[in-house]
């Protein structure tokens, strides 16, 4: 989740300057209390989606995003994908559209809906790719993961650790894209069925979270402790 300055960076500046921005950041500010108290819950998702969503005539599009990937961060698909799905007929550009595209590949693939990830891979390939170029190699490794869980639903595991071997280089003992990256890969080893590259892939990213030397919060270690185990047991 954004940090009430990282949100208030990314707003344009006219946005900055209007009379409802400072109101709206300390809402911003007490949904994020939230998520740095008590981390990824069901409480979370529905407490920004009251304030931001449900109750706004009009939701803001990097918003809406958000709470889509809060949901699927407590494995939730069906209510990322039906937020998302007001985002369908927008127009989006940027940062927005490029949230959009990762949760929407991301919520059709662990739904089982491969063949429709599929598709919209494919009608939005070129604006990901070009749109990484541009960025830090971790909206890289965003979108290679993601790439990834498509080509795991379709079965396609090979296609899947091929993208996941990109070539991404490690930032330092705590870097939490890296984990992130090696849970993907259990994930993609648990579906597979492949017993001994799980077992491997486990002990690895046990061993690249215990690297650690510090954390962002404090309940960040249990919950990706948690996350390596329900990894191996075929949920992300």
């Amino acid at each position: 989740m954004l940090s009430p300055s990282e949100r208030k960076k990314s707003s344009n500046f006219a946005k900055t300057l209007l009379p409802s921005f400072g109101a709206e950041m300390k809402k911003y500010e007490e949904v994020y209390a939230d998520y740095s108290s008590g981390g990824y819950t069901k409480e979370l998702c529905e407490h920004y989606a009251d304030v931001f969503i449900n109750d706004v005539k009009k939701p803001q599009a990097e918003d809406i995003v958000q709470v889509a990937s809060l949901y699927d961060r407590i494995h939730d698909s069906k209510s990322a994908g039906f937020y998302l799905d007001m985002l369908m007929e927008r127009k989006l550009s940027g940062d927005d559209k490029f949230g959009f595209c990762i949760e929407v590949l991301k919520a059709k693939s662990k739904l089982g809906h491969w063949r429709d990830a599929d598709d919209f891979r494919t009608e939005n390939i070129n604006f990901l790719q070009n749109y990484v170029q541009k960025h830090s190699d971790k909206k890289l490794a965003e979108m290679y993961m993601t790439l990834s869980l498509v080509d795991c639903a379709a079965k396609r595991y090979n296609d899947a650790f091929k993208l996941l071997r990109f070539g991404y280089k490690p930032h330092g003992r705590n870097d939490v894209t890296l984990l992130e990256m090696l849970i993907t890969g259990v994930y993609i080893f648990a579906n597979s069925g492949e017993r001994d590259g799980l077992e491997e892939a486990v002990a690895n990213t046990h061993s690249c979270l215990k690297l650690f030397s510090e954390f962002e919060f404090s309940w960040s270690k249990e919950y990706y402790e948690k996350r390596i185990e329900e990894a191996a047991q075929g949920i992300l």
